[in-house]
């Protein structure tokens, strides 16, 4: 049987190209999709419509839920809408797959909180491109014998939040294998402000946005006459798709909170 998927901004062009990829997949179909406005009509390749073609459009969980038997969310909108799409799923016994980043700390521990209550599962991605989850595993590792870390990480012009999700998931995996400590000159001086980045445990991360740019990060390590770099780009929403399929698939076996998919591979 497969799994039924509702989308939380499936207008969007990561929710479009996610409901490709999961008509596409054997295991998953999609049979709705949650949005703000255009309640009663219907969403068919990204275009709204009142002909009945496509998937319904609906605005509440609840009535969402009273025409459909769904297994899980998927939540690719944006900072300010996700949080209350996760509860209102779980609440209805709706496993979230969580692809928007910009939830706070205190947010994820009061999801996590809810999980542990409601004894279901839920996954929390930074990032669904398995390349730049290897990247944070692999700047994790080598910030075992390379301390000084400086994270750059760069997006197109439309994201909202700063720094984005997968630098502060690298810098907390990071954080795991390097004491902190203070990087730089100690008696650096900073003449304008923001010009050594953010500040994670004394490592910089730093953010890049422009038009052009999709998703794209670099690691440097710095050590006595050495540097590495470790990068990675997403060119195309398509990267994004097996991570996602991926987590779909795993969260209607679980009852707990996942945050990360680098544990989701070996």
């Amino acid at each position: 049987m497969k799994i039924k998927v509702v989308v939380a901004g499936a207008r969007g062009r990561m929710g479009s190209t996610a409901i490709e990829a999961i008509e596409k997949s054997s295991h998953t179909e999609t049979v709705a999709a949650l949005d703000y406005k255009y309640g009663g009509l219907h969403l068919h390749k990204g275009t709204v419509n009142n002909e009945g073609i496509g998937i319904p459009i609906y605005t509440s969980m609840s009535e969402l839920m009273s025409n459909h038997a769904v297994d899980v969310l998927l939540d690719v909108t944006d900072p300010d809408a996700v949080f209350n799409n996760v509860q209102d799923a779980l609440s209805h016994g709706v496993r979230p797959v969580v692809g928007t980043s910009g939830l706070s700390r205190r947010q994820v521990d009061e999801i996590s909180v809810l999980v542990e209550t409601y004894r279901i599962g839920c996954i929390i991605a930074p990032n669904f491109s398995i390349g730049a989850v290897l990247m944070m595993k692999f700047a994790a590792q080598a910030a075992h014998y390379l301390g000084d870390v400086e994270i750059i990480e760069m997006h197109h012009d439309r994201k909202l939040d700063a720094p984005s999700g997968t630098a502060l998931k690298t810098a907390e995996m990071i954080q795991h294998s390097r004491p902190a400590h203070l990087q730089g000159h100690p008696d650096e001086q900073v003449h304008l402000q923001g010009a050594r980045g953010a500040d994670i445990d004394g490592m910089k991360i730093h953010s890049v946005r422009l038009p052009g740019l999709l998703a794209h990060q670099q690691v440097l390590l710095g050590g006595e006459g050495e540097l590495l770099t470790l990068r990675h780009d997403s060119f195309d929403r398509k990267s994004f798709m097996p991570g996602i399929i991926l987590s779909i698939r795993n969260v209607v076996t679980r009852e707990d909170l996942v945050y990360g998919l680098e544990y989701l591979i070996d």
